[in-house]
């Protein structure tokens, strides 16, 4: 009998759709398909590639109405922000753009006697593991360039978002891609782990836990496959004495709270200068207060559930312990707070970095504050993690953000602003948030492998 995949609404814990994963052998089919079709992809001009891609894109963009309240059934995120089409969309462009460059052959010298130079050939079959939590901007970020730069991709999704690879598919095939070059499938973690373990593919990217990227890493092992990581993070925001403070409360808090918190680069722990702190916790505490806690299909909801009650748990658990170990909690329950996936808003302050509040991923609405004395202090905070993703820096001096930026260990250093892909820069990350690069022509660097030309035109 066939495991069935279940997506459980956090709305109200129904059953909102449910899929049949694949047998090996038929994953095995899938993935022969892909490979079959991926020569003849390949071959075709980069500019008729990309066009077929950004159809695709403008595709999902027409099931966009559609999409919202599915994602609000799925995972939760309140449909008063219309989905994730314009980050969706704009990072595909971007990549879209670069590519005629980022692609081009490396030329190394030609005369009479040699030719040489560096070509970007496609690794072949892509295999794109994507999250939950934006499910359609994370995974656009790796099919985009990787279809562009001539590779056939099979994307597995997140079963919390159990129908976002379907719609990809759909729209993708609708614009008129080639059978078997972008295609989505449902599997079981031990089928995935067979496949990965059986050289199925040329490429892995995946997206999701620490454990989810060592599982992943232990199944490429001795196959020589290339894997690209996005894990864990636990994003510092540091606010510094010259800061525009109001500016960096509005950014901030919303950093940290924003879809419940379930961004890979939301803010959860806030570091700021002694003399600027009681004001901002103020401040933050009067934004946090004003949010809506509620069901996402209704439009005056600004804070909808966690995906699931099992996250939210972990998010409790580390609250409560903080609090018996003497942190204090500044938002009172919420009426709409069930208990289960509805959970309050919260902000901490004297909190310590004993607590799992501040050294573990929450993945939720909550944020610890501290204050700090200079930048020393808060540099040494910052890299007090076993992560690094991004880091918020508030300051009006470009170089003192340079500065620290240099000393902290991340991935992305913001300055004034926070939790944001720019799809013209890498998006990596160091320590226990992974290793590799997404978008960028970096991106595209790591979606192809160098293969190099020499040749000697006289032999006499």
């Amino acid at each position: 009998m066939k495991q069935i995949l279940e997506c459980i609404s956090p709305i109200d814990g129904s059953v909102f759709a449910t899929r049949e994963v694949l047998s090996l052998d038929e994953a095995k089919d899938v993935v022969a398909s892909s490979r079959a079709a991926q020569p003849e992809w390949a071959a075709r001009p980069l500019a008729e590639r990309i066009e077929l891609v950004m159809a695709g894109v403008a595709a999902v963009g027409a099931m966009n109405d559609d999409i919202v309240p599915e994602l609000a059934h799925m995972m939760g995120r309140p449909v008063r922000y219309g989905g994730e089409f314009g980050g969706f969309n704009e990072r595909a462009g971007h990549m879209a753009s670069i590519a005629a460059d980022a692609l081009a052959d490396i030329e190394v010298g030609e005369d009479e006697t040699f030719k040489r130079y560096i070509k970007r050939v496609p690794h072949g079959v892509v295999f794109v593991v994507a999250p939950w939590n934006y499910p359609y901007m994370t995974a656009i970020n790796t099919v985009a360039p990787a279809l562009i730069a001539g590779n056939t991709v099979v994307l597995k999704h997140a079963t919390q978002t159990l129908l976002v690879g379907e719609r990809m598919e759909a729209a993708f095939r609708s614009a008129g891609l080639p059978e078997g070059v972008f295609q989505n499938v449902f599997l079981s973690h031990d089928v995935t782990n067979d496949l990965i373990a059986g050289n199925a593919f040329d490429f892995v990217n995946f997206t999701g836990s620490v454990g989810g990227g060592q599982a992943m890493e232990r199944a490429a092992a001795g196959t020589f496959t290339g894997v690209g990581t996005e894990l864990g993070g636990k994003d510092p925001g540091y606010v510094m004495d010259d800061a525009d403070l109001d500016a960096a409360v509005e950014t901030l808090i919303d950093g940290a709270m924003f879809n419940a918190g379930q961004c890979c680069c939301g803010i959860e722990r806030i570091y700021v200068h002694e003399s600027l702190f009681d004001t901002f916790v103020a401040k933050a505490v009067e934004i946090v207060k004003g949010y809506k806690l509620g069901n996402p299909l209704n439009v005056e909801t600004t804070l909808g559930p966690m995906a699931n009650v099992r996250f939210a748990d972990e998010v409790r658990a580390q609250i409560s312990e903080a609090i018996a170990d003497g942190a204090t909690a500044h938002i009172d329950t919420f009426p709409e707070d069930d208990g289960g996936a509805y959970l309050t808003p919260q902000i901490l302050t004297n909190v310590t970095h004993d607590m799992r509040v501040m050294r573990d991923e929450s993945f939720g609405p909550v944020v610890g504050i501290m204050p700090v004395k200079d930048d020393s202090e808060a540099i040494r905070l910052m890299n007090d993690s076993e992560f690094g993703l991004t880091a918020s820096l508030w300051t009006r001096d470009v170089e003192r953000a340079q500065s620290v930026g240099d000393q902290i260990e991340t991935g992305t250093v913001f300055m004034n602003r926070a939790d944001y892909l720019d799809p013209g820069l890498c998006w990596t990350g160091c320590k226990n948030t992974g290793r590799g690069g997404g978008l960028s022509v970096i991106g595209y660097q790591n979606l192809t492998r160098p293969k190099s030309y020499h040749l000697k035109k006289v032999t006499s």
